[in-house]
């Protein structure tokens, strides 16, 4: 059906125009941090609050009221998440993946890319993106909380940056990766 009626097309006019400035609100209200994708669960929230206010724009069965309050759930869940991983190192770690060390100095680490389900071609393709033309060119490549491919080019120096710091699984070259 292409066209019901102008009182259907007026009602998902209003319902957006009002669903999109609570929403607006309720992010104002909640911070930044609400629709970043640092991770797997941040992804997962901003997917849910997409998919709850199209469904209450979109839906007869979803009035106007019942849609803010799934939203205003959904954002104050997500806060308190937010607000336990901040507190609470033990409540981080199961909420976030750490980021995994996939290349490093010449080396691939075989057995956490097979983990991590990426290739080498990825890897590859992850240093021309960076503008590397040879692997030889990149110190470290990592697989962040997001699942962002990350290259530091070989004229970083990786420890005086401080950027293994939070990278459990990093062990010199010649530590079990192979």
């Amino acid at each position: 059906m292409w066209f019901e009626s102008w009182q259907s097309i007026l009602n998902i006019a209003i319902t957006g125009a009002v669903c999109f400035v609570g929403l607006i609100v309720l992010l104002r209200v909640a911070g930044k941090r609400t629709l970043t994708k640092m991770n797997a669960f941040d992804f997962i929230m901003t997917f849910t609050i997409g998919s709850t206010l199209a469904t209450t724009i979109t839906s007869d069965e979803v009035t106007i009221t019942e849609g803010m309050t799934a939203l205003t759930i959904i954002v104050f869940v997500q806060y308190v998440i937010a607000w336990a991983e901040v507190r609470s190192k033990w409540f981080q770690k199961l909420v976030k993946a750490q980021p995994s060390i996939l290349f490093h100095d010449g080396d691939f680490y075989e057995k956490i890319m097979h983990k991590e389900r990426i290739t080498k071609v990825e890897i590859l393709a992850a240093m021309r993106y960076s503008g590397l033309s040879d692997p030889s060119q990149a110190r470290l490549v990592l697989m962040e909380t997001d699942g962002q491919l990350s290259v530091i080019p070989k004229n970083e120096n990786v420890e005086d940056l401080g950027v293994l710091q939070t990278i459990e699984s990093f062990k010199p070259k010649d530590e079990g990766h192979g």
